[in-house]
């Protein structure tokens, strides 16, 4: 059965940490801020939940997030195309789908947003995808940014800015992740809100 009280306090030791670490989340929006101020776009992406995180997050910046008077900006969630996904998959692989998104529409300046609970690990072939797509948005030379957890695998090596939350728990990092987005979300609002 589950012990909902220590369930509560993992997740707010988590929580209690982004309190701590609030430059980094400045950090990031004003990162996102400077990328949309230069007309230059966000492409986001994760595997599983996180891919759903990263729909989500594109949703409130494309829409709205509170205030109903905020400028769509330029975010592009390049996992939500079942027909390019399963194409890719079929005809290549899926390890390389993210790789090749960020070909087609990554430009220079803008930012690759990566999103995953574990931040990719060569050794267990884990979110390898992710790592794929984070090296060549470098090469094309974008900005990496990523909401990882655990130990920050290997897209804490490559980002240019990263948030590792303090868990080991998936549960727990995601629960988190979403906190960080929103917390993006209402600076970015208070920055464009007409």
């Amino acid at each position: 059965m589950i012990n909902y009280n220590e369930y509560i306090n993992n997740l707010k030791e988590s929580l209690d940490d982004v309190e701590k670490r609030k430059d980094v989340i400045e950090n990031i929006s004003e990162t996102l801020i400077k990328c949309f101020d230069n007309n230059n776009k966000l492409l986001v992406c994760g595997n599983g939940g996180s891919c759903s995180d990263a729909a989500h997050f594109v949703g409130e910046l494309t829409c709205t997030f509170k205030s109903k008077n905020k400028k769509g900006l330029p975010a592009i969630d390049i996992g939500s195309s079942m027909t390019a996904l399963t194409a890719w998959g079929n005809d290549f692989n899926f390890e390389s789908f993210f790789e090749r998104q960020v070909m087609a529409l990554g430009k220079e300046k803008d930012i690759l947003f990566l999103i995953s609970t574990g931040g990719g690990n060569i050794k267990e072939n884990t979110s390898m995808n992710l790592v794929r797509a984070a090296n060549i948005a470098k090469k094309i030379g974008m900005k990496v940014i990523s909401l990882i957890g655990k130990s920050g695998g290997e897209l804490k090596k490559i980002s240019d800015i990263s948030f590792v939350v303090k868990s080991n728990e998936t549960s727990h990092v995601q629960e988190t992740h979403i906190v960080l987005l929103h917390m993006i979300c209402e600076i970015l609002d208070e920055r464009y809100a007409k």
